[in-house]
């Protein structure tokens, strides 16, 4: 299966795309779902390639697999649970079975409490010790805080509550600097560790208590959590009625759609919260029901496995038209690198493909004064994935999101056509003869011929940001079907994590090097020494 596609990808490798340019492919190669247009004519994707890329879906038993997923079978085989984050949006409650229990009745009643708390922070009924609350610091990492301060800023046009900010590094810095301009007395701190034991988020959220009490009387009282944990959130002092857990069967990365998301609950209200679920349950429909051929998810995966595993191109660039999904390739970075960067089978045999790619990028335009320069002239082919939006937030500025747009497209218009040493010579105008002109045309030659993709919405509004999330989350699922792996563990974050908790004493003076290689016994030491 993967020689047959690496036979076909090293066969059309230099085929022109614009040579697949009919008048037909540009609706043949995309696909409308809701809100949005995902358009892949602009890669070497032909109608043989497509079938073949479909068959290995079909090989994968794609669609037993991804109703086992939603009929909540415990499909995380390495640790024996369901697959749910869709359960957290699924409004409508129609009943989900883990183990025969409904767990519906659960969900929606913690989304529930959730609402009841949000409204009274909004609406000034839940204060602090200096009265309404102003400010909503959420401590995490991963996905207890990737999720949440993403979305946080793509939807700041319908922020109209507290402020909200985020900390998650482990270095001082970041706490220090998220809590130096807040009040004490007017601020909610929501601590995110599902067992409430994560290294960096509990020490921030000491540092944070400490911060508070040097204000305050009982700086508990200003703490919620987000964890199962009841008994240790107890002991940190938090009242019950203020902790809001959820079930092992929502993986970091899946879970801002329920309790992980309260702070971006808090900001932009209980109504909007939903209308983020609805966009992602409406994307979770169609991923269900939609032909293959036509499914966005299915589609844009495939054509990540075309790239990747075919092509053998060993990044993805994430390009957001759209300033405030600025966080948006980070949060695919985690979502699809975690998920994804797995080396075996689910039956523990090595993988004979590399599995998922490095993910990156950067909002335009700002990316254009960056690194574009390597995607278009470097020597090492980058598939891109551009995405805008038709309309933006500001009727005022429509000029600029005109502007925006025009360098969207302009930007895959480039990738595809390219510049020939012709055209090249002929951009210079005259000002260059002989071996002269030839040298400087060379500079200026694109060699074009590379792919992208371009999914456009209508406006990024809490639910078209919905359907944005859950169709790449979707996405990750089929690659990972195809692939044979597990994309719902993250094994791989386990040994630095030992290792890092061994050597805080060694660093520390309280323990000596020992075992410790010498290149890390030698850094111990300079660090020591000049930690004074």
């Amino acid at each position: 299966m993967w020689q047959h596609l690496r036979d076909r990808a090293k066969a059309l490798a230099d085929r022109p795309i614009r040579d697949l340019m009919d008048a037909d492919r540009a609706r043949d190669f995309s696909v409308e779902a809701m809100d949005m247009l995902f358009d892949y004519s602009k890669t070497n994707i032909d109608a043989e390639t497509r079938d073949l890329l479909l068959s290995m879906a079909e090989k994968a038993e794609l669609p037993a697999c991804r109703e086992a997923m939603f009929a909540g079978r415990p499909i995380n085989e390495t640790e024996g649970r369901a697959v749910l984050h869709t359960a957290l949006r699924n409004l409508d409650g129609d009943p989900v079975a883990v183990a025969g229990q409904d767990v519906m009745p659960d969900v929606l009643a913690t989304l529930s409490r959730m609402e009841d708390f949000a409204r009274d922070v909004r609406e000034g009924r839940f204060t602090g010790q200096g009265g309404s609350i102003t400010d909503v610091v959420n401590i995490g990492i991963g996905g207890s805080d990737l999720g949440p301060a993403m979305a946080a800023q793509a939807l700041s046009p319908h922020a109209d509550g507290p402020r909200c900010h985020f900390v998650s590094n482990v270095d001082g810095a970041h706490v220090s600097d998220v809590l130096a301009p807040l009040d004490p007395a007017t601020t909610l701190v929501i601590v995110a560790s599902k067992t409430f034991t994560t290294t960096e988020t509990m020490t921030n959220a000491e540092t944070a208590r400490a911060w508070m009490a040097s204000e305050v009387a009982d700086p508990a009282a200003q703490f919620a959590a987000l964890s199962t944990a009841s008994d240790r959130t107890a002991e940190f002092g938090i009242d019950g009625a203020r902790v809001f857990g959820f079930a092992d069967w929502v993986g970091g990365r899946y879970s801002m759609w329920g309790p992980i998301g309260l702070s971006l609950m808090i900001a932009v209200g209980p109504d909007d919260f939903r209308e983020l679920l609805r966009g992602a349950a409406e994307m979770d429909a169609h991923f269900r029901e939609a032909a293959m051929r036509d499914n966005m998810p299915v589609m844009l995966a495939l054509v990540g496995i075309w790239h990747n595993q075919g092509c053998g191109y060993a990044t993805r660039a994430v390009l957001p038209y759209e300033q405030r999904l600025a966080r948006l390739p980070a949060y695919l970075q985690q979502l699809e690198m975690e998920s994804n960067g797995k080396r075996v089978a689910m039956d523990g045999s090595e993988l004979s493909v590399h599995s998922g790619p490095v993910v990156w990028g950067e909002p335009g335009t700002n990316g254009q004064h960056a690194f574009y320069q390597l995607i278009h002239q470097g020597t090492r082919v980058v598939p891109c994935e551009f995405m805008v939006g038709c309309r933006g937030h500001e009727p005022d500025l429509a000029h600029q999101h005109r502007l925006l747009v025009a360098n969207c497209l302009a930007q895959s218009e480039a990738l595809l056509r390219g510049r020939d040493l012709a055209q090249a010579k002929e951009s210079l105008d005259g000002r260059f003869e002989g071996a002269e002109l030839e040298r400087q045309a060379r500079h200026r030659v694109f060699p074009g011929n590379r792919p992208s993709t371009t999914l456009v919405y209508s406006r990024l509004t809490p639910r078209v940001l919905g359907q944005i999330v859950a169709l790449y989350e979707h996405r990750v699922f089929v690659e990972g079907v195809i692939l044979g792996i597990n994309s719902f563990d993250q094994w791989g974050v386990e040994l630095g994590k030992e290792l890092a908790k061994a050597l805080d004493p060694v660093l520390a003076g309280d323990a000596e090097a020992g075992d410790k290689d010498a290149s890390t016994a030698r850094l111990v030491g300079w660090l020591r020494a000049g930690a004074g």
